[in-house]
């Protein structure tokens, strides 16, 4: 069983001991990829995995198909960029939002004194205009795990979600980013 994927132009990609690194005009992203049964080596363009073994399991197919996404996914992540997109939503307190190093400071939330904190994973950049939370980066995994990271710290908990509705929600995936910020 193979897997071809073609490196578009404007595309770098290395690969040195299973780590594949991909480089384009939005920045740079490395991953490492391991397994005994199946190899990865990159050719002429062309990214090829191929399943070094005499049977083939749904479990080492799944593996291809998901290492191909990846992979996928770092391209175009390379290529445009990725993007969610939060709304702030408050009826009780006005909520501030402020990023400070790889930190969101979530402060007047419920009206609590102390702020949440919310983590930016990786490389991910955080703006906030107006009631919208817009998190870009290179890598899908890091813009989406920072979005969950947000929606997570403005969780409501001990409350009557009927009534109490103020937090920041994910209202866009990550996908591939359409406009410069």
């Amino acid at each position: 069983m193979e897997a071809e994927i073609s490196v578009p132009d404007g595309i770098q990609a290395s690969l040195e001991r299973g780590v594949l690194k991909i480089k384009g005009p939005r920045g740079e992203q490395a991953r490492h990829f391991a397994n005994p049964t199946i190899g990865i080596r990159l050719e002429d363009g062309l990214i090829r995995l191929v399943y070094e073994s005499k049977k083939e399991k749904k479990g080492t197919k799944a593996v291809v198909g998901t290492w191909e996404m990846h992979i996928r996914n770092m391209i175009s992540g390379a290529q445009k960029g990725w993007e969610a997109r939060l709304k702030i939503v408050y009826s009780h307190f006005p909520v501030r939002f402020s990023v400070e190093g790889k930190e969101v400071l979530i402060q007047n939330f419920l009206g609590e004194k102390k702020a949440r904190k919310a983590r930016i994973n990786g490389n991910a950049k955080v703006d906030v205009v107006k009631d919208e939370v817009i998190v870009t980066g290179v890598a899908k995994e890091e813009v989406g795990q920072t979005a969950a990271n947000i929606e997570l710290a403005t969780r409501v908990t001990g409350r009557d979600r009927r009534v109490f509705q103020d937090g920041c929600y994910i209202v866009e995936k990550p996908r591939p980013q359409i406009r410069l910020l």
